[in-house]
């Protein structure tokens, strides 16, 4: 369920000298005291606005939503998303649809925003899978950051998912993974695993365990370490695993198409099923969105069950679950996603003990 706020700022007014009260919404001005003349102000006046209701980023909003629909759109309210994502979001209501807009303030915005639009329109197109319509391009840059916008979704948000909804989630997945490729990895692009880069380069052998080393452990250990997150005796245990993988990683995959961020709040519950979103895709090992689905949350065995439905889980992932998520572990650790971060070092310890 979703909150509509409309397009109203916060004012506090704070009393720094005379410690008189203010009310919330209300400035409060008390007189200036002659001493003080013009060099200094007894009151201080805090305005607090969502980055997408700054004019410059909402007016780029309409224009590019005009440009869409082909005549003028105006949004008329707003809802803040800023609690599930890592970039400043929210919903801007409008008719006769709604945009959905992030807002990347770092240098490489656009380069990251561009990967996940690529990514949505490959499985789209590969897997015939929904995914949210890009507005317009789906970018808009601006002088500090650029802009990813889609047209909003009716979500029904996961504390009120029914069992076919959970089971809905279980059969998109594994109708994402009846489309195979020749090689580990993707040759058309790289993407990010959230803020962090993630090489798609296929490995020379294009054998899965060397995909896996190569381009997914061994570049988020070595960010582990660099951040200073990772205890260094930790960070040994860890690279001894690595060495033992391929006498634990199991039967040889075909290279699957996978959704690459596949935790349950990157599929999007609507009357109509599952829509996939925030996807980082690149062709692996299907246990590896298995093992993310349930990550940051547990989730209803329906999705497991629907996702046998199309497709088996081999008898042994229950076995290799925490090996494909060790570089989640990993990342985890590098961007110190408190309290994550904490049940990451926990699971990495407790893998390498498993896995001896």
């Amino acid at each position: 369920m979703s909150v509509e706020l409309n397009y109203t700022s916060v004012t506090l007014a704070v009393v720094a000298q005379r410690g008189e009260p203010a009310q919330v919404g209300q400035a409060h001005h008390p007189e200036p005291r002659a001493s003080e003349g013009a060099r200094r102000y007894s009151w201080l006046v805090v305005t607090t606005v969502h980055p997408l209701l700054e004019a410059k980023v909402k007016a780029a909003i309409e224009s590019a939503a005009s440009r869409h629909l082909g005549r003028n759109w105006v949004s008329n309210s707003f809802t803040d998303l800023n609690d599930r994502a890592s970039h400043p979001c929210g919903i801007l209501h409008g008719e006769p649809f709604s945009v959905f807009a992030k807002l990347g303030l770092d240098r490489n915005a656009r380069e990251k925003f561009q990967a996940e639009l690529s990514g949505l329109t490959l499985v789209r197109e590969r897997a015939r899978i929904a995914t949210p319509t890009p507005i317009a391009t789906g970018l808009a840059p601006l002088d500090h950051g650029c802009l990813l916008m889609t047209e909003a979704l009716s979500e029904r948000p996961p504390q009120h998912r029914t069992r076919d909804d959970w089971r809905s989630i279980g059969h998109t997945l594994a109708t994402l993974h009846q489309v195979h490729g020749a090689r580990f990895g993707l040759e058309h692009f790289n993407g990010f695993f959230g803020p962090l880069r993630q090489d798609n380069t296929p490995v020379t052998s294009n054998i899965w365990v060397d995909f896996y080393t190569e381009r997914r452990v061994v570049p988020l250990l070595r960010s582990a370490v660099d951040s200073g997150h990772l205890p260094m005796d930790l960070a040994a245990d860890v690279e001894r695993l690595v060495q033992r993988l391929p006498s634990v990683c199991g039967p040889e995959p075909q290279p699957t198409l996978l959704h690459g961020d596949a935790q349950q709040n990157n599929f999007v519950t609507t009357d109509t099923g599952a829509v996939v979103a925030d996807v980082a895709p690149y062709f692996g090992h299907p246990e590896i969105d298995l093992a993310l689905v349930d990550y940051f949350h547990p989730v209803p065995e329906d999705v497991f069950d629907a996702y046998r439905d199309i497709a088996p889980i081999e008898a042994g992932f229950a076995q290799r679950r925490d090996l494909w998520r060790i570089f989640v572990d990993l990342a985890c650790v590098t961007v110190e996603a408190t309290p994550f971060s904490r049940y990451a070092l926990a699971r990495l310890a407790d893998s390498v003990r498993c896995y001896k």
